[in-house]
């Protein structure tokens, strides 16, 4: 999940008008805690009336639930306030890049008998595209073929050509950060990795369940029993997370995805190897892969 600053708490040695310095706060009278209180309370009223997030009228609330005033709060998923507007979006049909060669040419590749075999296809894919028109659909061309080729590289990657549902041995792992209060974990479900993605984190199924429609925290394996709620789950988890480092290579959405555990010399095996897949998708569509293609 993107990083984004916690939520600002209302200090009153910082509200208008009121310069009361911290060592003094002790030294309050009864009278003057109730004035400053009061004032702190009616700050949060009026900024929870100017928007449903509790955001002052000239902030943004970001997709995380957060107030601010840059492109973090105010770009891609702000939920309400002065929001950027959507970057224009170009004439490329996202159908007629990913053709029926181009998708089987994947999954035929999976053995038979894989789970995915008979759950993932390339229509229920187009259709979750529909409800993402900016995915693959920005900039020239060529960025958006970039874009489709990293996406099924990254795809090919995490599900074995379209072959798993979901994470080998994942039911075991806890995914669970309780540090998350929005998002609490069900002590009997697992946020381990579903669908081409492989979404996973309590702090990604709660607001990846309120943006498609499902209860991400409470039914988690709804993104391995629904394949359009799969696709859209990646769909979701790209365009928020990954979309806008496109322009900085490949390397970048490796980052985005599993820097942690990949990047910088923790494993250079599984770098290359999404790598490979992503020059080879940019070669089947007839695009230079351009530049930091490693992370």
């Amino acid at each position: 999940m993107p990083s984004d600053p916690y939520l600002r708490h209302c200090n009153p040695t910082q509200l208008p008008n009121i310069t009361i310095p911290v060592l003094e706060l002790t030294k309050m009278t009864r009278s003057t805690a109730k004035l400053v209180l009061t004032i702190c309370l009616a700050q949060l009223v009026a900024g929870a009336l100017a928007q449903n997030c509790g955001c002052a009228a000239n902030e943004c609330c970001s997709q995380w639930g957060y107030c601010g005033t840059t492109e973090d709060y105010c770009g891609k998923g702000c939920r309400e306030g002065p929001c950027n507007p959507p970057p224009a979006t170009n004439d490329v049909v996202v159908g007629d890049v990913v053709t029926d060669n181009f998708f089987n040419g994947i999954i035929s590749q999976a053995p038979s008998d894989c789970p995915g075999k008979g759950f993932y296809s390339r229509q229920v894919f187009l259709d979750a595209v529909g409800g993402y028109p900016e995915f693959g659909r920005v900039g020239s061309v060529d960025d958006s073929k970039r874009e489709i080729a990293a996406y099924f590289a990254h795809v090919t990657h995490e599900t074995g050509h379209f072959c798993y549902i979901e994470e080998n041995g994942g039911a075991s792992k806890d995914y669970c950060d309780e540090t998350v209060t929005a998002y609490p974990c069900n002590p009997n479900k697992g946020y381990y990795g579903r669908g081409p993605i492989q979404l996973s984190w309590n702090y990604n199924y709660g607001p990846a369940g309120e943006s498609i429609g499902f209860d991400g925290l409470n039914s988690p394996e709804t993104v391995a029993n629904d394949p359009l709620v799969s696709f859209k789950a990646s769909l979701w988890y790209w365009m928020n997370s990954v979309h806008s480092k496109m322009s900085d290579g490949f390397g970048a959405t490796i980052r985005a995805i599993n820097g942690a555990l990949e990047c910088d010399g923790a494993n250079p095996a599984t770098v290359q190897a999404r790598v490979n897949y992503y020059t080879d998708y940019c070669n089947q569509l007839g695009v230079s892969p351009g530049d930091n293609l490693n992370c």
